[in-house]
């Protein structure tokens, strides 16, 4: 197995037809697999928050499983040493479907600030809305923040990760986009270590793209960032440039470089 992923301009004739039919296989597994979780939705609303996201959570798992098997792509974590015992908030770059699915392996149970619309999709979205995620309209900033950090007060008191991706969108192979200030902040407000996270998914399974790609993803954990008499923009910024000093070092980008706030 190749531990770089391979550019899709050079998956050419039967290489890029053989990895065409495994990424067809697997997304038809994928959501099948979702579709038999269904049948648990009508008993989850009488269950508690960790008790669904047990239940759910291995959709995920098994999702990975079957990633691995079809398409050849599996995954390598470093840092494990530097997840943190207690509740935390997860800041971590963001590039494709896959670390959504992964972080519920790597890290203890959590729910994830995203955007409301995905609430909206059948079957994925209905699952996504029983484990109470931060589902926030990026049509109002100061309203998001404030949902960010008053919903995510209450998950970390439940006894759950909250897992934010600053960037607010997925971004390509090697580059990082500007981060915003919610996950920091509520970091901050509830007074928990802020765990700064870096992958390079997106050159496997690049947004957008088509074929998935076989290799390892990388995975590396940073030391936690504590916030305890800090303010939300040191935080942010600390996260931000251990993640942009660590992305390159990671390899297999099909991007030549970190595109950073202001840059071409």
């Amino acid at each position: 197995m190749n531990d770089h992923a391979i550019p899709t301009r050079e998956l050419r004739g039967i290489a890029y037809l053989v990895a065409a039919l495994r990424t067809l296989l697997f997304m038809l597994g994928k959501w099948t697999l979702l579709i038999a979780f269904q049948l648990t939705l009508p008993v989850l609303p009488f269950l508690s928050l960790p008790q669904r996201y047990m239940i759910l959570s291995h959709w995920a798992g098994l999702t990975l499983g079957w990633l691995r098997l079809t398409c050849g792509l599996d995954y390598r974590v470093t840092g494990r040493e530097h997840i943190p015992d207690s509740g935390t908030v997860v800041l971590s770059n963001h590039q494709s479907a896959w670390e959504t699915l992964a972080f519920q392996s790597i890290f203890p149970p959590q729910v994830w600030v995203l955007k409301r619309s995905l609430l909206w999709i059948p079957f994925f979205g209905w699952c996504l809305a029983m484990l109470r995620p931060i589902a926030i309209d990026r049509g109002g900033h100061s309203k998001a923040l404030r949902q960010v950090v008053e919903q995510g007060r209450e998950r970390l008191a439940d006894g759950m990760w909250v897992v934010v991706f600053p960037e607010g969108t997925r971004m390509p192979p090697g580059e990082l986009g500007p981060f915003n200030p919610g996950g920091a902040m509520l970091a901050e407000r509830a007074g928990v270590d802020a765990l700064p996270v870096v992958h390079d998914a997106g050159s496997y399974w690049p947004r957008g793209s088509f074929p998935i790609r076989s290799g390892t993803i990388k995975v590396t954990i940073g030391p936690p960032i504590a916030t305890a008499g800090r303010k939300a923009k040191a935080i942010n910024a600390d996260a931000e440039a251990w993640i942009a000093a660590e992305l390159p070092r990671l390899g297999g980008s099909t991007s030549s470089g970190i595109r950073r706030d202001g840059e071409e």
